[in-house]
């Protein structure tokens, strides 16, 4: 946050004067002057570690939005608000103005996710029946295996690319009549749900080859699994951030099975059995999101980038490698020649044998 500096001069105060809440024995709390801009400012940064100690108060609340497909989506917004101003004096009149700035940001609360560390968001969903309206609490949330008891811990050098990871939409507060229905699952390489950049894990009957979904509408619970990969904007950086989207609502149980598109040859059940349903039978959406998810780019000798290109040689020799090979060689069919010649002069010269004949002794009878 930038504050006129020629202002805070002009009332006759430093920029050691000003401090955000009150807090002027702090100096965690004051901001500091830049004169590379014209005209020069006072700048404060307001993070989440110093949030509540210079006094700003956060408020998380829902609100109803819009999402790329034109669904009715619950966003969650940040808003942080507070104030700066100059500290009273010790006497009891003064002839300098007090100066008072208050603010007020809000933010889609993604934003409020530090980049280093894996967040999941948690949203509540109303549903109407005939006798009130009860409200559920999803979450999504990832795991290192398909036992969904560990939940997914990235190291700091970010994880292989083809790694397979494994996500849950879950439900709370919810009895035996309704299920959770994922709608449709992509990803972004932001924390934006509604970014330019996204790539669908599964849509409808569209399903990226990588992935497996195991459970959608059958149970208070919802999985999948997917391989990471990078996204290509990031090429030139060393590790590429995915952030992982799922569109989900609640269906009552009976009710579920026709939601869940058909694909294949089959074609859809009778629309006739649809026409019973009512508003009731289904909640509204909500976009659940995870991440970021780091991945690493770099190549190792059994990484599959350099498996899948056969037209490139697996291996290269340099010069003195192949001169030390072809000697051996050379000598190896040298020696294997010499010792033919060798074998074939000892078999010249071994002696005949004498076979004797003539008549017969009788004085060796």
């Amino acid at each position: 946050m930038k504050i006129n500096f020629c202002t805070v001069l002009f009332s006759g105060y430093s920029e050691t004067d000003l401090a955000l809440n009150g807090r002027h024995g702090d100096s965690h709390c004051r901001g500091f002057v830049n004169n590379n801009t014209f005209p020069a400012v006072v700048i404060f940064i307001i993070n989440l570690s110093t949030l509540e100690g210079c006094g700003n108060n956060l408020v998380v609340s829902t609100i109803p939005g819009v999402s790329t497909y034109g669904n009715a989506t619950s966003v969650q917004i940040g808003n942080i608000s507070g104030y700066i101003d100059t500290p009273d004096p010790p006497t009891i009149i003064s002839y300098l103005p007090g100066l008072l700035y208050k603010f007020s940001c809000s933010y889609p609360l993604e934003y409020l996710v530090n980049n280093t560390q894996l967040a999941s968001s948690s949203a509540a969903i109303s549903v109407r029946e005939n006798n009130g309206t009860f409200v559920s609490t999803l979450n999504l949330l990832l795991y290192n295996d398909s036992t969904y008891r560990e939940q997914l811990i990235i190291p700091s050098i970010g994880l292989p690319l083809k790694t397979k990871v494994f996500a849950a939409v879950q439900a709370t507060n919810l009895d035996g009549r309704w299920n959770v229905l994922m709608d449709y699952c992509y990803t972004t390489p932001s924390g934006n749900p509604n970014d330019d950049i996204r790539y669908d894990l599964f849509l409808s009957c569209d399903k990226d080859p990588q992935t497996t979904v195991i459970e959608n509408g059958r149970s208070q619970r919802g999985r999948f699994s997917f391989e990471v990969f990078r996204f290509v904007k990031h090429k030139n950086q060393k590790m590429s951030t995915v952030f992982l989207h799922c569109a989900t609502k609640l269906c009552r149980a009976d009710d579920c099975p026709f939601l869940m598109p058909i694909c294949g040859h089959r074609e859809r059940r009778d629309t006739g059995r649809r026409t019973t349903w009512s508003p009731q039978s289904t909640s509204g959406n909500a976009v659940l999101s995870a991440g970021p998810i780091i991945t690493r780019s770099d190549e190792t000798p059994t990484n599959n980038s350099q498996l899948g290109s056969p037209n490139e040689p697996s291996f290269q020799l340099n010069a003195v490698t192949s001169a030390l090979i072809s000697g051996m060689v050379i000598l190896g069919v040298t020696s294997f020649t010499l010792l033919l010649c060798s074998l074939a002069l000892l078999h010249r010269k071994a002696p005949t044998s004498l076979v004797l004949n003539g008549t017969r002794n009788p004085v060796f009878d």
